[in-house]
């Protein structure tokens, strides 16, 4: 166990509070570092569909850490609203996933997984896919950081990470320096870039996402609804989400015209009540793109005291409850639920 540990924790979204959390449980000392606002990037971006799209799509490694998380995630959030008294808005909602999709491969997987997948007349219904509402998690996540003892630094972007004898000795930040027992990088896009040359096999780049925003008086619809690559996301107060795109543009976080005229287009083809709402809000958020989607979680091989929770793709929040299990573990020198070895850090 960690006790009394001091741990500086770069990144303030989904896996950076998350990791936060675990620690403060622990009894931890902790601070968070956020170039921004806490929680306003790719965790604040996402839809909140609580698993892969289509599950059958991916490799194991990427299943394995997700459905460990997707069946931890009701448990977490149930415990973030208990003791903050913010409703991060976990539901059940199912997702059903629309032709074109091979029903055979999806079906053998599902049965050789336990996942529950029913047959309707117009595609294939997974009814225990979650989901999440973004914001309100973080907002929730926030304040649980915060009711623990943990300290969250806004507006501090890591400019240096200094090395000495073989360690980390302290971040250098556009706010001073900041010196623990140990770092835990958990900059989403940002991660690899602020790592530098302490990278190495940590391969993770921005991947942008355009949404658009619609709102009805009641949810439109009864589930998610999954179409190739382009999602329906309800929410109860009748708010329902489109996305996404998926673009290899930098650090660049501004909307385009193509973009949401494309979202429109085919989100109109799967709901045409579409047709004649307004677009509340189009956004964009960049993913922490990674090599098959694949995070890297776990102690740096070469400075004993730098930890990284990074490179989640758009599976972060998904993911968050197992990776931050996976990495506490690596901290404590505990036993893993399952094999780690994909995420260690190499």
């Amino acid at each position: 166990m960690i006790l009394n540990s001091k741990f500086v924790v770069i990144g303030a979204g989904a896996l950076g509070l998350a990791s936060a959390e675990g620690l403060l449980r622990q009894g931890a000392e902790v601070t968070v570092l956020e170039r921004g606002l806490a929680g306003r990037e790719s965790s604040w971006a996402g839809g909140g569909i609580l698993s892969p799209l289509c599950l059958w799509d991916y490799p194991d490694e990427v299943n394995r850490l997700a459905l460990r998380g997707m069946a931890l995630f009701g448990g977490f959030a149930g415990a973030l609203y208990q003791t903050t008294g913010i409703d991060p808005e976990y539901q059940r909602s199912g997702m059903l996933v629309l032709p074109p999709s091979d029903v055979q491969v999806a079906q053998k997987w599902c049965a050789a997984h336990g996942v529950n997948m029913e047959m309707q007349d117009d595609g294939m219904l997974l009814p225990d896919i979650a989901q999440v509402r973004n914001p309100r998690l973080m907002q929730a996540l926030r304040a649980r950081v915060e009711q623990l003892g943990g300290r969250i630094v806004e507006q501090c972007e890591v400019k240096q990470i200094v090395e000495e004898a073989g360690r980390v000795s302290q971040l250098v930040t556009t706010q001073g320096s900041f010196s623990a027992d140990a770092y835990i990088v958990t900059a989403g896009a940002w991660s690899k870039v602020l790592l530098g040359e302490h990278a190495l096999q940590a391969d993770i780049k921005p991947i942008r996402g355009q949404m658009l925003l619609f709102k009805f008086d009641a949810p439109p619809l009864p589930h998610i609804m999954l179409q190739k690559d382009l999602y329906l996301i309800p929410r109860r107060d009748g708010h329902l989400l489109v996305g996404s795109t998926l673009e290899d543009a930098g650090f660049d976080k501004s909307t385009t015209e193509e973009a949401r005229t494309m979202l429109l287009r085919r989100a109109i083809g799967l709901l045409p009540a579409l047709r004649d709402m307004p677009v509340i809000r189009h956004w964009a958020g960049l993913r922490p793109g990674s090599p098959d989607n694949i995070p890297t979680i776990g102690r740096h091989p070469n400075l004993p005291n730098l930890y990284i929770n990074s490179g989640h793709f758009r599976y972060g929040i998904t993911m968050s409850p197992a990776s931050v299990e996976v990495l506490l573990n690596v901290i404590n020198g505990t036993p893993q639920p399952f094999d780690v070895a994909p995420y260690l850090w190499h």
